[in-house]
């Protein structure tokens, strides 16, 4: 079946937009009380409960969380996305359902989520936790995969707005990534099954949004998650949600992490997936880092001796929460040679005509005007 049209027709439309909070999901978590079981595995900083949700009655154990990073919900609004999908029992649902048994905790951080924070309460980040196990979050979610004993884990997160595809000047809308397992970056066997699977999705992927994925850097760290639970033996698969032409709120994004999902959990439930088809992997561009949010070239300032210098400005949004909203704030980043970069907004300030300025007093509300 067509999964993006599926998602066009029946995602849920009042989970929108970046600031999603307990208080949006758990109300939904329960309408699906009657596809599985719920419990609660823990409980924050702030005694805020951390919710699982077990559906299937498959042997093939997954356990995905999502959330991790508070500031990240794209992949939040997707996973309930994918349980309404589930729970209609369209396409390959029933036998998602038969084969798999699904474990997964829509938002691992809620304190983080209520304050649009990466790190917890605490100001600790869980995803650099995996070893010290300090915080009560971190402890939840490793307790849950001692118990659990998954054959999978997917690890859903955002990533930032600058990430382009190898050295092309399209947005990494998706990147994957099977984490290593040691400094030598060896290529063991559960990196080889989360590769397989990551492939699979790629070349899905590829008919939606051709070039826009990317595969994520994998220098190692046993404090990260992923390369904790991978070392383990467990195949585990990154998933990063990144940006969409003008979809700054990615609710178009969720929609291919969404289809990312039904296709790794189909491609599971109807394959013994052994890694033998790991080779595709390294057919995904690595990540760059190449994007600004808006991009000028040639913009005049004032130079030391009076005459005009050239200069191409690189603005970048900071994110901040407002009356229950993100509002996108933007900072000049930097100021130079661009050349070689790319803006998902691109002006030339060379057909324009603008006073000099000096680059003290540059001011970013002003300078905006003057394009936007």
């Amino acid at each position: 079946m067509e999964l993006t049209t599926w998602h066009d027709a029946n995602y849920h439309s009042g989970l929108a937009g970046r600031y999603i909070t307990s208080a949006d999901i758990v109300p939904l978590i329960h309408t699906y009380e009657k596809q599985g079981e719920i419990s609660v595995i823990g409980t924050s900083v702030k005694q805020e409960p951390i919710y699982l949700l077990k559906t299937g009655e498959g042997k093939k154990k997954i356990l995905m969380w999502s959330q991790m990073h508070g500031n990240e919900s794209t992949t939040t609004k997707a996973v309930i996305d994918l349980l309404e999908f589930l729970n209609r029992g369209e396409g390959p649902a029933r036998h998602i359902l038969e084969q798999c048994t699904l474990y997964i905790i829509p938002m691992l951080n809620p304190d983080g989520a209520k304050a649009y924070t990466r790190v917890n309460a605490n100001e600790v980040d869980l995803n650099r936790d995996a070893a010290d196990l300090s915080q009560p979050e971190s402890f939840a979610l490793r307790h849950a995969f001692d118990r659990i004993k998954p054959d999978f884990c997917f690890n859903l997160h955002d990533q930032r707005t600058l990430f382009n595809t190898g050295n092309s000047d399209k947005p990494a809308t998706l990147s994957f990534l099977s984490p290593a397992t040691d400094e030598a970056r060896t290529i063991t066997a559960p990196r080889k099954k989360s590769m397989e699977v990551i492939g699979t999705m790629n070349r899905v992927l590829q008919q939606y949004i051709p070039g826009q994925v990317g595969r994520y850097d994998d220098s190692f760290n046993i404090n990260c998650v992923g390369d904790s639970f991978q070392s383990l033996g467990t195949p585990t698969i990154l998933f990063e949600a990144g940006h969409f032409k003008e979809d700054y709120d990615r609710d178009i994004t969720r929609k291919f992490v969404f289809t990312a999902l039904i296709t790794a959990l189909e491609y599971i439930s109807g394959t013994e997936v052994s890694g033998e088809g790991y080779g595709e992997y390294f057919d995904i561009p690595e990540n760059g880092k190449l994007f600004f949010d808006i991009l000028i070239h040639r913009f005049p300032f004032a130079g030391n001796e009076g005459d005009v210098v050239y200069k191409d400005i690189g603005i970048r949004y900071k994110e901040v929460p407002e009356d229950g909203k993100i509002k996108f704030d933007p900072f000049v980043s930097e100021i130079g040679d661009l050349e070689g970069f790319y803006g998902h907004k691109t002006f030339d300030a060379g057909g324009k005509k603008i006073s000099p300025v000096e680059e003290k007093n540059l001011k970013t509300t002003a300078l905006l005007k003057l394009f936007l």
